[in-house]
Formats: C-alpha cells, sequence, structure tokens
C-alpha cells in the first residue's frame, strides 16, 4: 500500500493562526483530604478515560478499583418530551459546562502472585477504555500488568423490604375492611353464627400486620465481568486500545502487540514482536500503542528511542518489518548519555480525523502530520527548564517519569502534565506555543515557568460521596527545590472531554475538571 494515498479528512476549522489561548476555570474536584489524613497509595489515580459520547468518564486507581462518573447536566428525567421542553434543555446544555456525579465502582482486579515466575502482580489500574455499544449498554475494558477484563455496566432495579408502620394502611384498605365488617354484621342477622364473626374480627389484626413489610424496587448500577483476556503477555502490558470497526482490539507490552476479538477470549494474534532471539541485542521496547480511529487495518506505536511506527496490517501478518517510521531528524545528530532516555516516547494519541499524532516524551510535547515522517509540525516545551538537571533527574529516577497527552475534539488544542501539580495547555498556530500553565486546583490561575511550584492539595477518590466541591480556600504552601518544582507531585493522568471544551485530570489521588 502507498503510505502517501491513505484517504485522511482534511481539518476544516479554518485558520488556526488566528487561535487565541483559552481561559482555564476550575468546575469540579471528586474527593477532598482531610487535614491529617494519610494518603494511601492504593487510591492514586493510574488511568481515565472518556467514552465517545462524553457522558461517562472512568477512573482507575492503584487499588485496582474502576469508579464511573455520569453527567448529569441538561437531562431531562420526566416522560413529557415537548417542543418547549426540548428547547429548555438544549438551551441549558449549551450554556453550561458538563457537570457530573459519582455513578458506581466495582473492584477490576486482584494482586496476585505468579507461582511460575515468582512474580508478584499488581491489582493498579494501568488502562481503561470504553467499548462502542449498539444497544446502549456500557461495556468498558481495563488491564493491569497481565489481565485484561471486560466489564459490562447496567442500570437494574433491587427489590428490598421495607418496613412500614401498621397505621400507615391506606384509607382505602380500611375502608374496605370496614365494609367487610359491616357485611359480616349483616349476614348475622340472617342466620350466621356469632362464631364465625368474631373469628373473622380476630384475624384482622394479623392480617393488616402482614402488610408491614412491603417489596419496593430500587434503582440501581452494577458491574459483571464479561470476558477475561489472560496468559497472552511475557511482559506488562502499558496499553489497550479499541478498533474502529467495534470488534477488535489490541493490548500492547514492552515487546509484543496483540490483536484480540473482543468475543473470543482464549485467543489473540501476535501482529507484532520485537523481541530479539538473544535479549542482550534489545535496543527498543515498545511505549505505547493506538488504533487509527477511522482505518480498522492502521495502527500507531511509539517506542523508547523516540520513534513512530506506522502499521497497516493488510501488509503482512507480523507488521513490525512493514512499519514506516516517523522521527525527529534532530535526534540523528550527536547523543549523549541520557538522550536516548528523555527522546522515549510515553504516549500518543490520533486526532479525531486521524490525520495528525500527538506525541509526549519527557522534553517535548510534539505534533505529526503522519504523511511527513522527518520533523514534527509543531513542538511544545514542557520540560526545557529542566534540562541542566537532567543527572539528578536520573539520579532519583523522575526521568523515567511517563506523562500522559490528550487532544480536543476539533484536534486544535492539546494537553499534557508535568510536575507540581501543573497542567499545560496549548493551542496549535502561531504566537501560542508557550500555552497556558494552570496548577490543579481550585484556582487554576496563569502560572509561569520556571517558578516555585505550589504544592496542590492532594485527596483521596476512596471517599467520592463526599461529592465535589464548587468554592474553597486554598490551604496549600509553598514548596520549592533546587528544580523550581515539586518532584513529588506530578499531574500524569488526564483526558480532554470529547465534545466540550473541558478537561479531566488526576493529582495524586484528586480527579480535577477544568472548562473553558
Amino acid at each position: 500500500m502507498e503510505w502517501e494515498n491513505w484517504e485522511l479528512m482534511t481539518s476544516s476549522s479554518g485558520d488556526s493562526s488566528s487561535l487565541p489561548l483559552l481561559d482555564w476555570k476550575f468546575s469540579q474536584v471528586f474527593g477532598e483530604k482531610i487535614p491529617g489524613e494519610d494518603v494511601q497509595d492504593v487510591d492514586v489515580v493510574s488511568a481515565l478515560e472518556f467514552d465517545k459520547s462524553g457522558d461517562y468518564l472512568a477512573v482507575g486507581d492503584k487499588g485496582g478499583r474502576v469508579v464511573i462518573f455520569e453527567r448529569n447536566d441538561g437531562k431531562d428525567t420526566s416522560n413529557q418530551h415537548n417542543s418547549r421542553n426540548e428547547l429548555e434543555r438544549l438551551d441549558f446544555t449549551f450554556s453550561r459546562h458538563p457537570v457530573y456525579q459519582y455513578k458506581t465502582e466495582f473492584q477490576s482486579h486482584e494482586p496476585e502472585f505468579d507461582y511460575l515466575k515468582s512474580l508478584e502482580i499488581e491489582e493498579k489500574i494501568n488502562r481503561v477504555k470504553w467499548c462502542a455499544t449498539p444497544n446502549g449498554s456500557l461495556f468498558i475494558l481495563s488491564t493491569n500488568d497481565k489481565t485484561i477484563k471486560l466489564w459490562k455496566v447496567k442500570e437494574c432495579k433491587d427489590k428490598k423490604v421495607k418496613e412500614m408502620e401498621p397505621s400507615s394502611v391506606s384509607s382505602e384498605s380500611s375502608l374496605l375492611a370496614e365494609r367487610s365488617f359491616v357485611s359480616e354484621q349483616s349476614k348475622m342477622s340472617n342466620g350466621y353464627h356469632a362464631e364465625r364473626t368474631k373469628n373473622k374480627i380476630k384475624n384482622n389484626s394479623p392480617f393488616q400486620e402482614a402488610h408491614t413489610k412491603i417489596a419496593y424496587a430500587e434503582d440501581t448500577t452494577r458491574a459483571s465481568c464479561r470476558k477475561v483476556y489472560a496468559h497472552a503477555h511475557d511482559f506488562n502490558i502499558n496499553s489497550i486500545s479499541n478498533n474502529s470497526d467495534g470488534e477488535t482490539f489490541i493490548s500492547a507490552d514492552d515487546l509484543r502487540i496483540n490483536l484480540w476479538n473482543l468475543e473470543i477470549s482464549d485467543q489473540c494474534f501476535n501482529i507484532i514482536d520485537m523481541k530479539p532471539s538473544n535479549m542482550e541485542d534489545l535496543t527498543e521496547v515498545i511505549t505505547s500503542a493506538e488504533f487509527h480511529p477511522l482505518h480498522c487495518n492502521m495502527l500507531a506505536y511509539s517506542s523508547s528511542r523516540g520513534f513512530i511506527h506506522l502499521v497497516d496490517m493488510r501488509q503482512s501478518a507480523l507488521c513490525d518489518q512493514s512499519a514506516r517510521i516517523i522521527q525527529d531528524a534532530e535526534f540523528r545528530g550527536s547523543k549523549s548519555f541520557f538522550t536516548e532516555i528523555i527522546a522515549s516516547i510515553s504516549d500518543i494519541k490520533f486526532t479525531n480525523d486521524g490525520q495528525h499524532l500527538l506525541s509526549r516524551d519527557y522534553m517535548n510535547l510534539k505534533l505529526w502530520d503522519i504523511r511527513m515522517d522527518t520533523s514534527p509540525v509543531s513542538v511544545f516545551k514542557i520540560h526545557e527548564h529542566l534540562r541542566p538537571k537532567l543527572c539528578d533527574l536520573y539520579n532519583n529516577d523522575s526521568i523515567f517519569d511517563k506523562f500522559e497527552c490528550c487532544i480536543s475534539g476539533d484536534g486544535l488544542h492539546f494537553a499534557t502534565g508535568s510536575y507540581s501539580n501543573l497542567l499545560r495547555i496549548f493551542s496549535y498556530g502561531v504566537g501560542n506555543e508557550e500555552g497556558v500553565t494552570v496548577e490543579a486546583n481550585k484556582h487554576p490561575n496563569r502560572k509561569p515557568l520556571p517558578r516555585s511550584a505550589t504544592k496542590a492539595r492532594r485527596s483521596s477518590l476512596s471517599n467520592l460521596t463526599r461529592g465535589f466541591y464548587w468554592h474553597g480556600n486554598d490551604n496549600s504552601s509553598s514548596v520549592g527545590n533546587e528544580f523550581s518544582c515539586d518532584l513529588s507531585s506530578k499531574l500524569l493522568h488526564l483526558a480532554w472531554h470529547p465534545t466540550a471544551t473541558m478537561i479531566a485530570c488526576s493529582s495524586g489521588n484528586s480527579l480535577y475538571m477544568y472548562y473553558a
């Protein structure tokens, strides 16, 4: 296949050079740390994902749990669907940003132990992905290091027993009982025995007491595991991605990518195999993988050497040798000890039209046109101020932190995280390379870089029933070090709403949402 002849949709958004910088405002935060409360590692957020409609947000944590939030603004819950109510609902929806509420949570993975390899398998959720479902049911894939599971989340009614006082019997029932008693009295005068009437009155009290317990239906949400895709990866899974055909998905570990059918859990096809015959010859590993949003035969995966491989599955059953490689020509020159480390790509994302690809390495956020394989379209510098400290970052392992990236629905805005709980947001166009820097707290004012960062409050998702907070005082204190940032507070995971200008991001145990 000729790569130049890909049928790629072009952006119709007009002149991107005139795009203004977005003004970001705080929307919600879920979970709030009580002063003196210890933060548990199992509550730290490890994965975020909106579904395609934007009505649901899935959050995975290190404790193996998946928490689901549901959009609850602008929804007409009544049965009246006349034109006036519909217009009012649409006006309410478009006049406000999305608002979410806690829906349900379930334990997706448990800690395991591989006795053959004497290896502990953590329950931490590495990725969550929503599946396309035509019938309105909610299906979601979740994975830890070794096992992928398919979950179905559905609404159901639970019958429960409700205690009622004897005096709460309805007036209609009392009236019927009274009429029955009068009828018995009239029958008594017509020859019925008095003893029969006496027994009838005596049995009236147990009859009423039997109605003090009634069953009622309560709406609830349940998650059931439908499929388990296991025993297919020797190395830790770092990515899963659904195909546009709605039937298949891929899972990627350090050296292999497998293709699965959602309906078949006991077999898969190995389409990428980078494992050398001698592990001493290993030069790179797979860091992330993503299906093309429009073409079901195409996918991309990134490597630790800073390469992006574009794959057409129709060319070969084993696609690693036929992949087209995209790389930045800047890194072909002189190299240092840290060159390949900071060039390692931690995350890639396609734009919705499939024409561009966003990649995040340790230092930069890069936007690529997949028809150009020599240089990125734009480079947004994230950690340039840390370049003089690479040796120290290597010694404390911070240089190996894996930051994610995300793209807006129109493909014109990009976001990623940094240290000190900083959120970096950029717009594609001339003059916007500096972007907007906000801190993950309730007062997301723009922050200059570099700076003495403020350590934001971190809260736990284990107490989501505390709800979200619209107002409040920020009691955080300034923390500075030789890096001019707090390396212990890092914003690794984030997701962009598919239709609204809204970002969900995690800071330790807290889930923050911002809108523009």
